[in-house]
């Protein structure tokens, strides 16, 4: 099975709560909600959500919300005329169930019910100072590894997209993991954590400023389309 085309596009056993949530989405959120997406380079943008819904998360291509009644589920909505619903479907259908990534419990029309993931993004931790230890980077990496057993190969996984609950490490973003180019984004946030974090940055409690951190994004995302990245 790859993808269902029927509404009960449901994975895990407590179904009725999850359609009881499906209900509240397709009543109260779908008909009022409002998601623009201006740029594909820039996170989309939030700008009417119904009570009392609220807003978790915005990536490139959606965003995501939660219900006050049902803490332990988020819903991300993908923004009109942007790619990756299906994508993303299918790659929640390879993961399954594993401890350092969400489960997909339902997923139609660009709606997916998530289980929600406790914590603190990596971008989050370098902002406020907020120590991240090398056990949380040990579990994306296995994260990472298990993904591949799947037939999966990991991109765009970066500060933004990863956290940590405590001293274990999530993995927060899988929408394109269906994507076959080479992405190296993991591979240089590791080599600048131990080049630079673990020796400079972690021991002196640095906040890095949202400024600081965004300019390097930016040069990050110039450098790679100078050298054809």
């Amino acid at each position: 099975m790859t993808h269902s085309s029927n509404r009960e596009f449901v994975w895990q056993q407590d179904s009725d709560q999850i359609n009881a949530l499906i209900e509240k989405i397709d009543q109260n959120l779908l008909p009022f909600v409002e998601i623009l997406s201006l740029d594909p380079h820039d996170p989309v943008i939030v700008t009417r959500v119904p009570h009392p819904w609220k807003v978790l998360g915005a990536g490139n291509y959606a965003a995501v919300f939660v219900h006050p009644n049902y803490p332990d589920q988020v819903v991300k909505i993908y923004a009109p005329n942007r790619p990756g619903f299906d994508e993303e479907r299918e790659v929640y259908h390879r993961l399954g169930s594993h401890s350092s990534f969400s489960e997909c419990f339902y997923a139609q029309n660009n709606v997916l019910v998530l289980k929600r993931l406790y914590g603190m993004t990596l971008y989050d931790c370098l902002h406020y100072g907020k120590r991240i230890p090398k056990s949380v980077i040990g579990d994306i990496d296995r994260a990472l590894d298990y993904a591949r057993s799947r037939g999966l190969s990991p991109h765009d996984v970066h500060a933004r997209n990863v956290m940590m609950d405590g001293v274990n490490g999530l993995v927060v973003d899988v929408s394109d993991f269906l994507h076959s180019d080479p992405c190296a984004k993991w591979k240089h946030f590791k080599r600048a954590y131990y080049w630079f974090y673990l020796p400079i940055v972690a021991p002196l409690g640095l906040q890095v400023p949202h400024l600081w951190l965004d300019t390097i994004r930016r040069s990050y995302r110039r450098l790679k389309r100078l050298i054809g990245e």
